[in-house]
């Protein structure tokens, strides 16, 4: 396999899908066969009205049951040299976190898709770029809505270096212009070395910090995220002359409770994808109406559109 990348070769008929999108163009750099002594250092698992488009036809309604796009995908990776320890690495554009960024993909971050395991940064970041891609680009939405690297603040990252995280946090916030309309800046934090993740979502215009976990509790559970967070809002509102006229609100959101040990990188993404969806600046304290609960179904149909978005980017 390694010496054919870049030659052509005949593509089995049984891997042929007719009703399947062929891309264009790749809209990343994708290095076959990386060291992996890469991975441990890049990779640690610590116009509005625009619609989602469907990643499969069958989306499985039962927990088990897999799609023929994540087959498909799951059988490309199997013939792969991400199974004999090869990675990818993606360059992502700088409009999807503010600062270029490139991302590595190998064989346990695709496991945590088929598997349906708890998620690391990797599957986190490469779906907010299928979403930022997919829903967002060219539209409006991209002053409505912005992303913050899971990668860049975290709670491991905070304990070692609180203000280099502060300072992240504002350099972040000055990339996306002068933030005196409504909008979100989203921060899928993690509670470090693979824990929980659970969604901070930020409105500076109105200083307005919205949380929602998908386990019962609040922000107290997280005083040193918290506290970096405030400071940051205050610091940038500092360096661009805002007055501020109120403190910062936090507000706790009632969104969908996972059932197991393994589903709170999936909600989390699941929350960003229905409010970007449903262009809402402001959360409602009871979540939307739409979506007062998950279903299995509700994060296979995620799961798909990650395995089609690989697929067309060709990331295998």
């Amino acid at each position: 396999m390694r010496d054919a990348v870049g030659s052509f070769v005949g593509w089995p008929s049984d891997l042929i899908f007719p009703d399947a999108e062929t891309p264009t163009r790749p809209t990343h750099k994708a290095g076959k066969g990386i060291s992996r002594r890469i991975e441990s250092v890049a990779s640690q698992k610590e116009v509005p009205g625009r619609k989602l488009k469907s990643a499969g036809k069958d989306i499985p309604t039962t927990s088990g049951t897999k799609s023929q796009i994540m087959m498909r995908l799951e059988k490309m990776v199997e013939e792969s040299d991400i199974m004999h320890g090869a990675i990818r690495s993606i360059d992502f554009d700088e409009g999807v976190f503010g600062i270029a960024h490139f991302e590595i993909i190998a064989k346990e971050d695709m496991q945590q898709l088929f598997e349906h395991d708890e998620l690391g940064i990797a599957v986190i970041h490469t779906y907010i770029w299928y979403m930022y891609d997919t829903l967002m680009r060219g539209t409006e939405l991209c002053n409505r809505f912005n992303f913050i690297a899971a990668s860049r603040i975290n709670a491991t990252l905070i304990t070692k270096n609180p203000t280099s995280v502060k300072n992240d946090l504002v350099d972040r916030f000055m990339a996306a212009g002068d933030n005196t309309t409504p909008s979100l800046y989203f921060l899928p934090f993690n509670s470090g070395n693979g824990g929980h993740w659970v969604l901070v979502a930020m409105d500076l215009s109105r200083l307005i910090v919205y949380y929602l976990d998908s386990l019962s509790g609040d922000w107290s559970k997280y005083p040193s995220m918290k506290k970096t967070v405030d400071a940051a809002i205050l610091k940038f509102r500092l360096k661009k002359n805002y007055r501020n006229r109120k403190d910062i609100t936090w507000v706790r959101v009632e969104c969908p409770q996972q059932n197991n040990s393994v589903d709170c990188g999936f909600f989390v993404l699941r929350f960003m994808r229905d409010i970007i969806a449903l262009n809402r600046i402001d959360i409602p304290k009871m979540y939307f109406d739409e979506y007062k609960s998950y279903s299995r179904a509700h994060l296979d149909e995620m799961k798909d559109e990650l395995c089609q978005f690989i697929i067309d980017q060709r990331i295998i």
